[in-house]
């Protein structure tokens, strides 16, 4: 069964790539490049399906949106 993931990357302060998979809870990594990133993001998710199991509901994903809060 072939399952598609939406990932969700983004860049720390300190430079690294982090990966965070919105359909699975806790699912995330972290790598210091977007290849090794993507290695990564894939083992994670096979391990997050072993404990968590499949997702009962699909996300359908629509897009990102940068919100400035003046503090």
């Amino acid at each position: 069964m072939v399952t598609d993931f939406d990932v969700v990357v983004e860049r720390d302060a300190e430079g690294y790539y982090v990966a965070s998979v919105p359909a699975l809870q806790g699912c995330h990594t972290q790598a210091q490049s977007l290849d090794q990133l993507m290695e990564r993001v894939q083992e994670v998710i096979e391990l997050c399906l072993e404990e968590q199991g499949r997702p009962t509901e699909s996300l359908e994903f629509i897009g990102v949106q940068r919100v400035r809060i003046a503090s």
